[in-house]
């Protein structure tokens, strides 16, 4: 059998090759390399009191559920105290939880039963901007003396218009929000409220430290690092370059890897990282190309363990309109620069995404369930460490509101009002959003066929997606062919397969618009992996024969042979390779 669980020490795995042993090196083999990452979005997860919102509590009764998936970590988004004007991204306090995911006491727990079942906990950290409700801000902006001024980006009024800059959710888009307090503007690259920190002040940086510190003392597993790539800015604020003025893209690559960001990262690492050699730390966004990616991550450079960036979910709506080849490019032109060091994080949805097999696969109900599955066996074969967001082992899909008033989400708010003031195509808009909106991503959770999913004995907070009678955990349970229990036999494939976790990866067939196909190899041991990503059969050429091959995992409750290299509608195959 290919599929052997080897004994590793920290290094060194061993072989037998031609009737002799060999001794292999595993390069800096770590828990987060091999780890399977299951986030979680607290609000829309489980409530246990009724309020209609998640809470922790919530978490805790479906922590058997976690340990049944086979993953190793929980990444959970923010349950910091916060005015939730962007669902907890803007932090008001810290060191405290909001009182609608329950107490410190609760958290407590939740991290003492987790452990208790073998689950890593990571904890989502903002500090890109914090609430206009914290503490440091109120200090900050009540006089331009106050100890706290720095602590955030003002601009005198006195010193006439601050340099434009774009704001990702203002409606106005402008990022400077006028204070009359101090008759000065302050910085908001998101929501007005959520002011940038500004990371030039090493008092800033210290709280910042201070904070990790207290977290990690608590025994949680490590820091996914929103919006890091921004921290660091030119304090000048020279103008926008005219030509990316209106290219929001653009204007997203000028606002991140300022001057200052490795320096600050670095710092990090000393002050906190360092001190927990275990922990594990990955930032959201990782600069504009493989290459500036690699700076985060690169051991020699003593930053950060993983790279997240955004180009594999940034490239369209739906896969029919980027195409495949693309596709795969982004992951091959990665790859090749991740090879020999550093780490990459492998995902294709999260909370700021629609749900994966509504952009990614086939949403309707004929191909729903097989092309959930064909997107989950890429995400567990590719090179690097997996991430999945919760509802998506069920297979979940965008609910696809009609009404502005259905969305929480400040984002899409503000874009219909700003789109409202000048008179735009609003209808056009909310359509677009059907497919698009992030709010697709954080439908509470279906657990089963009760009212509201099981999520919740009160209103939900979001409206669950009426398809819940049909596309729940609990029906699933009961079907050995469900996406749910085709995910826990990905999940035990893979935490099985030294080849899947750290060999290396070789795209086969790349003009090939229809079908991923690709080797991971180790040792001399190599795993084919072939993936249909459309609703009709396709042909592919590997260049040699598929006959001697052994199906470790297919997609299909019928076994493929493989006669024709012909692969049914978004049919995915786990082969060894004799």
């Amino acid at each position: 059998m290919l599929l052997i669980a080897l004994l590793f020490t920290s290094f060194m795995s061993i072989t037998a090759q031609e009737n002799k042993t060999t001794i292999v090196k595993i390069s800096d083999a770590k828990w987060w390399k091999e780890a399977v990452i299951y986030q979680i979005y607290p609000r829309s997860f489980k409530d246990s009191d009724g309020d209609g919102i998640g809470d922790i509590k919530g978490i805790i009764s479906k922590l058997d559920y976690l340990k049944s998936l086979g993953i190793d970590a929980v990444w959970l988004s923010p349950i910091y105290d916060s005015p939730n004007d962007d669902n907890g991204y803007d932090i008001s306090n810290y060191k405290e939880i909001l009182k609608d995911f329950g107490t410190m006491a609760d958290f407590d727990l939740l991290l003492k039963e987790m452990h208790k079942r073998n689950i890593k906990l990571i904890m989502d950290m903002v500090v890109n901007h914090s609430s206009d409700e914290h503490e440091w801000f109120k200090q900050s902006k009540s006089s331009r003396d106050n100890k706290y001024r720095d602590y955030y980006y003002w601009w005198p009024a006195e010193k006439g218009t601050p340099p434009y800059r774009w704001s990702f959710f203002d409606v106005n888009s402008n990022a400077w929000k006028y204070d009359a307090t101090t008759n000065a503007y302050y910085l908001h690259y998101f929501s007005q409220k959520q002011p940038d920190l500004n990371w030039n002040n090493p008092s800033l940086r210290k709280e910042i430290y201070d904070t990790m510190t207290f977290w990690l003392n608590k025994g949680i597993d490590g820091f996914r690092m929103d919006a890091f790539q921004f921290i660091s800015k030119d304090d000048s604020f020279p103008e926008l370059p005219k030509e990316i003025v209106n290219n929001t893209f653009e204007i997203i690559k000028f606002y991140g890897n300022g001057p200052k960001l490795h320096e600050h990262i670095q710092e990090m690492n000393r002050e906190v990282l360092s001190k927990f050699p275990n922990a594990m730390s990955v930032s959201e966004g990782a600069g504009d190309s493989p290459e500036a990616a690699m700076k985060f991550v690169d051991p020699d450079r003593k930053e950060l363990n993983l790279a997240y960036h955004f180009e594999s979910v940034d490239i369209g709506n739906h896969i029919s309109e980027f195409g495949l080849i693309k596709y795969k490019d982004i992951f091959s032109r990665y790859d090749e620069v991740f090879k020999e060091k550093g780490w990459l994080s492998i995902f294709v949805s999260n909370h700021d995404q629609p749900r994966m097999v509504s952009k990614f696969g086939n949403d309707t109900p004929q191909f729903r369930a097989i092309s959930s599955k064909m997107l989950s066996t890429f995400v567990m074969t590719m090179r690097g460490t997996p991430y999945n967001f919760n509802g998506d082992e069920i297979g979940m899909v965008n609910i696809r509101f009609d009404n502005i008033e259905d969305y929480n989400d400040v984002d899409t708010r503000n874009k219909y009002e700003q789109l409202k003031n000048g008179g735009g195509d609003l209808k056009a808009f909310l359509e677009n959003k059907k497919q698009t909106s992030r709010e697709n991503g954080r439908t509470p959770f279906q657990w089963d066929a009760t009212a509201n999913g099981g999520f919740t004995s009160g209103k939900p907070w979001l409206k669950v997606n009426p398809n819940y009678a049909e596309i729940n955990a609990a029906a699933q349970e009961k079907d050995p062919n469900s996406v749910l229990n085709y995910y826990r036999k990905l999940v035990k494939t893979r935490k099985a397969s030294p080849i899947l976790k750290y060999g290396k990866f070789t795209l086969l067939d790349h003009d090939n618009p229809n079908v991923f196909a690709y080797i991971r190899e180790l040792e001399g041991k190599k795993v084919l992996i072939l993936l249909n990503f459309t609703g009709k059969e396709a042909s592919f050429d590997l260049g040699f024969s598929t006959k001697h091959t052994t199906l470790i995992l297919g997609n299909y409750p019928n076994k493929s042979l493989l006669t024709s290299n012909t692969l049914r509608p978004y049919e995915s195959l786990i082969l060894e390779l004799k």
